[in-house]
């Protein structure tokens, strides 16, 4: 029976190339991922914005909304 060996670099270019394969065939499942994390971080830093600033009236919100 033959035994299989890597070395360091053989074993780091196979992972790397298992890497580039997955991504490029779930390269959309990748997208969603990264796009909904933006999204997210996004979001945040708005849920921040809105600590610190001014609060306003719901109804004029509502008012200005209506006029759209």
């Amino acid at each position: 029976m033959s035994e299989a060996t890597l070395n360091t670099s053989q074993l780091k270019e196979l992972i790397k190339t298992a890497i580039v394969e997955i991504l490029e065939e779930q390269k959309e499942l990748f997208t969603d991922l990264i796009v909904e994390a933006m999204e997210d971080v996004a979001l945040v830093k708005a849920i921040e914005e809105g600590q610190t600033t001014e609060t306003v009236d719901r109804a004029v919100i509502f008012k200005l909304l209506s006029q759209q």
